[in-house]
């Protein structure tokens, strides 16, 4: 059976697929969440049934292309992604891609040898002949070959672990600092009038003249007692203000921070994602719900 790009098959294919287009998105490994590669294209059968993305695996095997069928791929539309459990041993065992290989029956199974899960082939017992005893190893035959003999490799809706992811949104607090103002302190000077009371001292010359009481009396015959130009020298002091201006230490300002806590409270409207299910008939249906 033959395979063919998507956009060799159908050049409007684009419009055709209802949905995002798969080319382009980034492919990821299930199990570390690490980017493996890029789909560069897509492979369809005589059919057009999907059958292999075209993984380009970029710096994680530099320069190497290689198949992966469909049903080892998980396509997450909302992120745009393509998840699988892909490995880099099996990545380094497929046989590269290039732009003139053959996509054969036998290129194929050399792309499915890779993928067959390997604990099935060899847990599988064999054929013992007794009926209802043991089963036979899976057989592969070029002229009956059906790709629904490897169910788990194309068929998207044969895997029971198909994952729903349910998105929900939270509020996540952080905390911002921001200049909320500015306190700039200095100084100036004032003048004003200052008043001081200063008692002082001024000496001043008192004059009397008195009789003495020996008045009369005679005390000399000397011509002497006559001297003109007699003269008694008194010395007068007085206090004045002295008044200077000194500077001294009045008060001291000290400048602190403190930080005061507040608590404050805001609210947002959040979404979340619930699990609708809806069944058909008589189906049975065992949900457990984890927290």
């Amino acid at each position: 059976m033959a395979l063919h790009k998507i956009s060799d098959f159908d050049t409007d294919y684009h419009n055709t697929i209802q949905g995002k287009d798969i080319k382009g998105m980034s492919v990821y490994s299930r199990s570390s969440n690490e980017k493996i590669g890029t789909v560069g294209d897509i492979l369809v059968d005589d059919q057009g049934q999907f059958r292999y993305l075209l993984v380009d695996l970029g710096f994680w095997i530099f320069g190497k292309k290689v198949l992966l069928p469909l049903g080892r791929a998980q396509v997450d539309s909302r992120e745009d992604r393509v998840y699988t459990a892909l490995t880099k041993q099996q990545a380094e065992d497929l046989p590269e891609f290039k732009e003139d290989t053959v996509l054969d029956y036998d290129y194929e199974e050399r792309v499915r040898k890779v993928y067959r899960t390997p604990s099935l082939e060899a847990s599988a017992p064999l054929d013992t002949g007794v009926a209802g005893v043991g089963r036979t190893t899976p057989t592969y035959d070029r002229n009956t070959y059906n790709y629904s003999q490897d169910v788990d490799l194309y068929d998207t809706n044969a895997h029971e672990d198909t994952t729903i992811r349910l998105y929900e949104e939270r509020l996540v607090a952080n905390k911002q600092r921001r200049k909320a103002g500015e306190v700039t302190i200095g100084k100036h000077v004032e003048t004003e009038t200052a008043r001081v009371a200063v008692p002082i001292e001024k000496e001043r010359v008192v004059i009397e003249r008195v009789t003495p009481t020996d008045a009369g009396r005679v005390v000399s015959n000397d011509v002497t007692a006559f001297r003109e130009g007699e003269v008694a020298h008194v010395e007068i002091y007085e206090e004045v203000p002295d008044i200077r201006k000194e500077a001294v230490v009045r008060e001291e300002v000290r400048v602190r921070k403190v930080v005061d806590q507040e608590t404050v409270e805001t609210q947002e409207t959040i979404r979340r994602e619930e699990l609708d299910i809806d069944t058909n008939g008589q189906s049975v249906v065992n949900r457990t719900d984890r927290a």
